[in-house]
């Protein structure tokens, strides 16, 4: 004989409290005593109970899930845009990012629905996505710095949170670190080392975040008396970081000190050095930025100006309820700042 599924009645019977109060829990209401509360779930659990989750949208007008959207201003062809996912899925950055954003998703029974935009046909997709209510909102990393695709749900009038400040204002509230002081660390950091003809390898000069790490560096070395720096841009990858210090090296054979925009690059950097015979740190001192899985396993293991991207992604999540949830109404900026970790390569 089939077996009924387990109904509100069974759960509020099991736990001892009424019907209404079994829904309170389950559609998350507030006004709710802790200690009922977990009366509530033990019962959930004991019989069995799951939600009907469209039932549950109808009560709460939300659907439990949130577009988690990987961004950028291509016009691609559909090889290019499989390409371009397959490097997402490839660069630790964007691994950070989501497990940042489930760990905040999965506690409160919230979920992700990756999405790729990288043409005008996926734009618009993500809109009509959101204005059909299929997600509750948007979380949006974007990789190029003409995106359009904030202002678009700015102007749709769509919940979205950003993964760092946008180039162009935009109604939408954002997360993002302090750069600038990222690069003044890793400078400092090879001045106290000894550091004297030093070089850096960017990221891409259009990224206002490479920019502000540029700058940072530069300006602290000219604090510390050495007023040029030498500067190769790269593309945060690992092949961009050897083509980079494989030219820096070209021209500055007597470099003691290198910082790289990100650790992809650096890893880079060392690889170059390592094949040219020139040892890190002893000869050539190199620090990253990111802290990420990267820095542990390159050889040497990398001193790096940690980005804490988990903790950022689960303030963009938290960001992104309090919208939706009508606590916040008004655009707000979330700034983390950065930290040294010392390893073996400076």
């Amino acid at each position: 004989m089939n077996r009924q599924a387990p109904t509100l009645e069974d759960v509020a019977r099991e736990a001892g409290v009424s019907r209404a109060t079994v829904s309170r829990v389950v559609n998350g209401v507030r006004n709710v005593d802790p200690a009922i509360q977990d009366l509530v779930r033990l019962a959930i659990e004991r019989t069995g109970y799951a939600p009907n989750r469209a039932a549950r949208s109808l009560v709460t007008r939300r659907t439990g899930t949130v577009a988690l959207v990987v961004s950028g201003a291509g016009d691609t062809s559909e090889e290019q845009q499989n390409a371009f996912a397959a490097r997402v899925f490839a660069d630790p950055f964007f691994g950070r990012v989501v497990g940042g954003v489930v760990g905040f998703l999965r506690p409160r029974s919230m979920h992700p629905v990756l999405m790729f935009a990288e043409s005008p046909e996926a734009r618009q997709e993500v809109v009509r996505y959101l204005r059909q209510g299929n997600a509750d909102g948007a979380l949006v990393v974007s990789t190029h710095p003409d995106d359009p695709l904030p202002a678009l749900l700015a102007e749709a009038g769509l919940p979205a949170v950003l993964f760092a400040r946008p180039v162009r204002p935009v109604a939408l509230s954002h997360v993002d670190l302090a750069h600038w002081d990222g690069g003044r660390i890793a400078a400092e950091r090879l001045l106290a080392r000894g550091c004297r003809k030093v070089a850096t390898v960017s990221g891409p000069w259009a990224v206002a975040a490479s920019q502000e790490r540029l700058a940072g560096f530069r300006d602290t070395m000219a604090r510390g008396g050495h007023p040029y720096v030498p500067v190769a841009e790269g593309g945060f990858t690992l092949d961009s970081g050897v083509a980079a210090m494989t030219a820096l090296l070209a021209e500055h054979p007597d470099v003691e000190g290198v910082f790289a925009a990100n650790d992809l690059m650096a890893q880079g950097v060392c690889q170059v050095l390592r094949e040219r015979g020139r040892r890190v740190p002893e000869d050539v001192a190199v620090v990253g930025f990111d802290d990420s899985s990267v820095a542990a396993t390159c050889r040497p293991p990398l001193t790096s100006v940690r980005q804490p991207v988990e903790d950022m992604a689960a303030a963009m999540a938290r960001l992104l309820d309090e919208h939706v949830r009508g606590l916040r109404t008004d655009p707000v900026a979330v700034l983390f700042e950065p930290e040294l970790v010392v390893r073996e390569s400076a």
